[in-house]
């Protein structure tokens, strides 16, 4: 089943995954300059970033099925042009309630028509070599770090930040609109296909999936993993400027992050395919947990650069994973419902960080209690996917095939 055009496909999923998510993420860089330029508080802003997982959380699952319904190209295209949209509106927003609406609800609701819809086409494009051609999509993502994020620096340490936003919504179209076209549905696939499961097969309707253990279990483990580096993933460069690091090297530290969180995703995604997705999750989830304990004990720009490397390595391999395991447990058909179901609950996860981090910064002037909450919950996630059912007999035998 697996086609060449697969890769092509692949490779436009990056490429939005990067800008889309980058574009998103970018706010962490306009925190301080946009708190100084206009006077509105860090847990204000940072609540934007909160309405945008929530709102990419819910629209996930909503283009999800209208991607298994109509295909996902006309998702991610609609997806794309919302993004711009967004950001050049947020641009221009006047009042804090403005910017948290437009910034929080149209770019995340954006962000929602690239991320699941994409992760979901993938997974029927290949079986195989699936967690590696997932997570190259996803790695993507961790390339955005070291491409948006610095790219806003830039612009921000020559324009006002208003500018530099509007400009980062322009590329975001001129980016976007092309990969979008290129995007097709997954070929079919018979209930004898290795990714099928073996109880339900293509007669498994969404309310089953939904109601399932699996389901359950599986969107309780994302959720935890989410919750526990939201926080710290957000917070880097305002807490490495907390520490006293120059603003170059604090964004810096960001990228690296994210350059760790791309080798991640490759490796983890090539030790998913040769020993299975489930128990490189768990091992993931571990690392993770201590690679957001140790920001608590991290001062200097050496033990930054150190941490980064090994909790961006955890949090990127483990993400794209769970889109494995999703589909090793469900039908193509409903892919992208059931993944944007599961991605709508981590979400939750994902949006108590900024605003949680940025209230304990407020509150006690400094980021501590954030890293000591994010260690235990991610301590959380591992017990949960221990908890992860046991695949069909026929899964197993798939998972024994040679990659």
């Amino acid at each position: 089943m697996e086609r060449s055009y697969g890769w092509v496909i692949v490779g436009a999923g990056a490429l939005m995954g990067c800008v889309a998510i980058g574009a998103l993420f970018s706010l962490a860089v306009f925190l301080q300059p946009m708190s100084e330029a206009t006077g509105w508080s860090r847990t204000g802003i940072s609540s934007a970033m909160t309405l945008d997982f929530l709102a990419m959380g819910v629209a996930a699952f909503g283009w999800g099925a209208l991607s298994d319904r109509f295909g996902p190209r006309i998702v991610v295209l609609s997806g794309a042009l919302l993004l711009g949209l967004g950001l050049a509106l947020a641009s221009r927003a006047t009042s804090l309630l403005e910017f948290q609406l437009i910034y929080g609800i149209v770019v995340g609701v954006a962000a929602g028509a690239v991320f699941a819809p994409m992760i979901a086409t993938v997974t029927g494009w290949f079986d195989r070599h699936r967690s590696l051609a997932v997570s190259l999509v996803s790695a993507g993502m961790g390339v955005a770090p070291m491409t948006i994020s610095p790219f806003a620096q830039w612009l921000i340490s020559a324009h006002d930040w208003r500018t530099a936003m509007l400009t980062i919504a322009i590329g975001a179209w001129a980016l976007l609109i092309p990969a979008a076209l290129l995007v097709r549905r997954a070929p079919e696939v018979t209930a004898s296909s290795p990714g099928m499961p073996a109880e339900g097969g293509e007669g498994m309707r969404v309310g089953q999936a939904l109601r399932s253990p699996q389901f359950i279990v599986l969107s309780l483990t994302f959720f935890c993993c989410c919750a526990a580096h939201s926080g710290p993933i957000f917070h880097t460069v305002s807490y490495a400027l907390a520490c006293g690091l120059p603003a170059m090297t604090a964004v810096t530290i960001y990228s690296v992050e994210g350059l760790a969180g791309l080798g991640g995703r490759i490796l983890f995604g090539l030790l998913g395919d040769r020993y299975g997705a489930r128990r490189i999750v768990v091992i993931g989830l571990m690392i993770q947990a201590i690679g957001a304990g140790s920001y608590y004990f991290t001062r200097d720009a050496g033990e930054f650069y150190a941490v980064a490397i090994l909790f961006g390595m955890a949090y990127g391999g483990v993400m794209p994973l769970y889109a494995v395991i999703a589909r090793e447990y469900f039908p193509m058909r409903i892919m992208g419902t059931v993944f944007g179901g599961a991605a709508m609950i981590s979400s939750l996860g994902m949006a108590l960080g900024p605003a949680v981090g940025g209230w304990i910064f407020d509150t006690f002037h400094g980021y501590g209690y954030l890293y000591i909450a994010s260690f235990g919950i991610g301590l959380a996630a591992v017990a949960m996917a221990l908890a992860f059912p046991p695949f069909p007999s026929s899964q197993r035998g798939a998972q024994a095939q040679p990659a």
